[in-house]
């Protein structure tokens, strides 16, 4: 595996909260080359370790990663904490000098088991509506972009005319991620191409895959519309969402120039 792709597998690591650990062997054909493995952050062998280091081959780590990300991400929202059984308590044993007859004690009751926990809600995915440009805006600023509730509500608008509308996750009505949708035709391509603009999940729930739910969406939309491919802009500073597109089996193919009128 190449180093770029390494240093991918590193961030997706990242991305769950673990460290990717490299192999220092660097002669090939030696018994631990090329091998990685997975710690936390307290350095706890997590996958593919032992106490001389690495021994899971990359692909296997790459595999361990997806299907992590990929298990159910409501199970990472709340961890029940189910109380300890209390032991029952030991009956004194009677005195041995005592003649006189001891009452039998009554086993004590079983503890009734607390109920289980709550299952928590999966997160809902529909349409941006004008009611949500409030909550949009303070996405768009977690990204790093400027605008006001004013210009998000005209775009909106806008977008509902060329039905474009974004889709936004939601969790208890509260919107939680946002993606753009276009769909567009070119003279150079034999079918529409359809673009990702924009893709944000709010600080609080990244890395339970609602990026890749809303992303999911999206490509079942634009390959509904006739779209055989899709592009994605990503800012060169954003090293994580660059990652998390590559894993989704996003390749980079170009770059993006603009200028401002």
């Amino acid at each position: 595996m190449s180093d770029e792709r390494l240093d991918a597998l590193a961030e997706t690591a990242r991305n769950r909260g673990l460290k990717l650990v490299r192999s220092r062997v660097r002669t090939p054909g030696k018994r631990r080359f090329g091998k990685v493995g997975l710690t936390d952050k307290a350095n706890k062998a997590i996958f593919g370790m032992n106490d001389k280091g690495p021994t899971a081959k990359p692909e296997e780590v790459e595999d361990y990663l997806r299907n992590l990300g990929a298990s159910d991400w409501g199970a990472s929202l709340d961890v029940a904490v189910i109380p300890r059984k209390r032991k029952p308590t030991k009956l004194a044993r009677a005195p041995a000098n005592d003649s006189e007859p001891q009452t039998k004690s009554k086993k004590a009751a079983k503890p009734v088991p607390p109920p289980p926990p709550p299952k928590p809600k999966a997160p809902k995915l529909r349409e941006a509506k004008p009611s949500d440009a409030e909550r949009i805006v303070e996405l768009i600023h977690e990204l790093g972009h400027e605008i006001d509730e004013k210009h998000v509500r005209k775009n909106l608008k806008a977008l509902a005319k060329a039905d474009e509308l974004p889709i936004v996750a939601t969790l208890d009505k509260e919107v939680i991620g946002l993606v753009g949708i276009h769909r567009m035709t070119t003279i150079h391509r034999p079918a529409p191409v359809g673009r990702i603009p924009v893709l944000i999940v709010t600080k609080d729930v990244q890395g339970l895959g609602i990026g890749r739910m809303l992303v999911d969406e999206v490509e079942r939309r634009l390959k509904k519309a006739g779209c055989q491919i899709v592009e994605v802009t990503s800012n060169d500073r954003r090293g994580a969402a660059h990652a998390f597109y590559r894993h989704l089996g996003y390749e980079r193919t170009s770059i993006r120039f603009f200028k401002k009128l």
